[in-house]
């Protein structure tokens, strides 16, 4: 897979056709490690749009045979990849890490995750997929079945490197595809090193393929390419609207899952312990860079004092650095890019007349001065029309918004184009439905934080959040298949 460099950094290649393969690009990047910018992780192929047609064509020729096999057999390799990927655990933890930021502690949690989403998808090769349907006709009988949509290209981001990719991937060649990939460049190392899973469990040449570079190029030519049947995309709206408009004009299937300004409601009789808990957890690990993360703070009045002061206690207490560190609880943000965006956003709340309560500043501890880090940032005094209340920063900034009633609150929650996740602490059951029933959100929670998602449970966005199909669990079969009505008559 791999080859060493000048200066031992290892080169991870294009896994095409069975085979790991330099680009005809002839071109690499380097990896960084944003917890310090001088250290490069790997370096990764700059792929051109040879390689993806390359790839397509890979993923093509082997599509029929895989579609052929039982969906027992194509759970073997999910299972054995699985049992790979559980071996390797410590090492792929390590170097998502070291490439995108989150602590060793998350990055083990979510390839834990992967682990258990290749499980889960490797038993749906046994369940049903289709139905029986009663006929008109008595001597006839008529059934559903599901088939592939062939070729599925899947693009994926940088901030969940392990889970995203499988959580599409493992649902695709269960129902009978095969997959190209193209991972976020900022983390292609550790997608190569979830593809080596694959390979290794002997995965069939061509099902599953993998190709790094550039969006505007990898990501263009599996948009526009004729022999890809449906893409699967998660990132921003911007791109992921491009994605959305390339595939409809050619007729293939899409789904898009975007982006998220999700509120949290603190009602007068909350747990506060609780919520300023998830509150911190969801707003602020993984350094805010979840499309579920809590960014709007919705707390009524009368406990608005009380739990802003619980929670600026917790949040000064969060240690900053590197998330090789045990000690570390939050770790850079994935990239200089990002780190420049969310000082942007943190400036334009200053500028718009929010006050600032804490952090906003780039941290002064040693060890973290060739990083890209920043500090975790609480504004208050914030009205709903403000930027940083309306636009997704995918940083540690929270929001607090004080309001008057549980109906306001869901009011200004609703007043947004996002609709992905919300969550509610209150112990009235009242309040519990009104907001189940009137939050304008993919996913609601109920004294819980807003970035919990279940491998099991379906998952997607209202509004601008997606596309309004859902990933995940048995859903997902509802993307990666089409019904074919059969009638048989004798």
């Amino acid at each position: 897979m791999v080859s060493i460099v000048e200066n031992s950094v290892l080169t991870y290649k294009n896994f095409i056709n069975g085979e790991w393969t330099e680009s005809s690009a002839n071109k690499v990047t380097g990896s960084i490690n944003p917890a310090n910018k001088n250290e490069i992780v790997g370096y990764v192929q700059s792929s051109s749009q040879e390689d993806v047609d390359a790839a397509v064509a890979a993923a093509k020729q082997a599509k029929k045979a895989w579609r052929k096999l039982s969906g027992a057999a194509r759970a073997d390799y999910l299972y054995k990849a699985a049992n790979i990927m559980e071996e390797r655990l410590s090492d792929i933890a390590e170097t998502m890490t070291k490439e995108m930021g989150k602590t060793f502690a998350e990055a083990k949690g979510e390839t834990a995750r992967g682990i258990a989403i290749l499980r889960y998808y490797a038993g749906e090769g046994m369940r049903k997929i289709g139905d029986v349907i009663p006929s008109t006709d008595s001597e006839a009988l008529m059934f559903t079945t599901r088939v592939p949509l062939g070729v599925v290209g899947v693009i994926s981001p940088w901030n969940f490197p392990v889970a995203i990719p499988i959580w599409k991937m493992a649902p695709a060649l269960i129902y009978g595809n095969t997959v190209v990939l193209k991972p976020a460049q900022e983390t292609a190392v550790t997608a190569a090193k979830v593809i080596e899973c694959f390979a290794e469990a002997g995965i069939p040449a061509g099902v599953v393929n993998l190709v790094t570079g550039q969006g505007s190029v990898i990501g263009q030519r599996i948009i526009e390419h004729p022999d890809i049947n449906g893409i699967t995309f998660t990132g921003s709206n911007t791109v992921g609207k491009m994605v959305g408009q390339g595939a409809l004009a050619r007729g293939a299937k899409y789904q898009l899952e975007m982006g998220g300004k999700n509120p949290v409601i603190i009602a007068n009789d909350a747990d506060l312990d609780l919520a300023v808990e998830g509150t911190i957890s969801g707003g602020l690990r993984s350094t805010g860079q979840k499309c579920t993360a809590t960014s709007r703070v919705f707390v009524q009045t009368d406990v608005y004092d009380e739990f802003k002061e619980k929670l600026l206690e917790k949040v000064s207490a969060l240690k900053v650095g590197c998330g090789m560190q045990g000690e570390t609880w939050m770790g850079p943000c994935a990239s200089e890019n990002q780190l420049n965006t969310v000082l942007s956003y943190i400036q334009k709340g200053k500028e718009e007349g929010a006050t600032l309560l804490y952090g906003g500043e780039r941290p002064a501890e040693n060890g973290t001065e060739n990083g890209f880090f920043v500090q975790p940032t609480v504004f208050e005094n914030v009205t709903n029309d403000m930027i940083i209340a309306r636009e997704e920063i995918f940083g540690p900034v929270l929001a607090l918004i004080k309001v008057d009633t549980l109906e306001e609150a869901l009011e200004q929650s609703n007043d947004t184009e996002f609709g992905l996740s919300a969550s509610i602490y209150t112990k009235n059951i009242s309040n519990m439905f009104s907001f189940i029933n009137e939050m304008e959100a993919g996913l609601v929670r109920v004294n819980a934080e807003t970035a919990g998602v279940e491998l099991q449970a379906p998952f997607g966005g209202m509004k601008q959040s997606s596309s309004h199909s859902r990933e995940q669990g048995q859903a997902a079969i509802e993307f990666f298949t089409s019904i074919k009505t059969v009638f048989v008559k004798a």
